[in-house]
């Protein structure tokens, strides 16, 4: 796993850094908000730790844009505990916040659980596109069906059993030949 760790101290960039390739990551280390974006967008890594304060980009804006431009999901590491910041945080999408002195066995299992919760996350974005696709197929089918009662006055059950055959007939899926059925129409409503 790839973790990009972002922190202006260098102090705690290192010995993190140094533990958690110990421990079996890959280590990224950027000592500002503008390289961990730069770092983020170009290497893509699993999880990125981002500092809170840092001094050209906090670590809440840099979270913001990993999230916005590239999926990177991310957890805080600051020396605040404060109630505010925990709340922004969360509302920017942070899978966690850890506050320092932290070392790296007290790390790894909420790197584990942010991992593991970002893979979730990942899944359903996935299902939810697979899902909006499937919603869109089924309207455009719907609609196709729709056309052809008309064109043939015909019930839908024979409107789809038409589509179907001919779906069959040319090699295609129905879903596919009822798209170019509604976008053909559409064309025509158009001229």
């Amino acid at each position: 796993m790839k973790i990009l760790l972002a922190d202006d101290d260098r102090l705690v960039l290192a010995t993190l850094g140094q533990g958690l390739r110990r421990a079996g990551y890959e280590v990224l280390e950027a000592a500002s908000g503008t390289e961990a974006i730069e770092l983020g967008k170009s290497s893509a890594p699993d999880l990125a730790i981002l500092d809170i304060r840092m001094p050209d980009i906090d670590g809440v804006q840099v979270g913001g844009r990993l999230a916005d431009e590239t999926f990177v999901p991310f957890v805080f590491l600051s020396a605040h505990d404060d109630a505010d910041l925990v709340r922004e945080a969360v509302e920017r999408g942070a899978l966690g916040y850890l506050v320092k002195p932290i070392d790296v066995p007290q790390l790894i299992p909420s790197i584990e659980a942010a991992l593991t919760r970002a893979s979730e996350i990942r899944d359903l974005r996935e299902s939810e596109e697979n899902l909006r696709g499937a919603l869109v197929r089924q309207r455009k089918t719907a609609i196709a069906v729709g056309i052809l009662m008309e064109r043939h006055r015909v019930d839908a059950t024979q409107a789809f059993e038409r589509l179907r055959r001919l779906a069959r007939d040319e090699r295609q899926k129905v879903t596919d030949l009822a798209s170019e059925i509604v976008d053909s129409v559409e064309r025509l409503n158009r001229m």
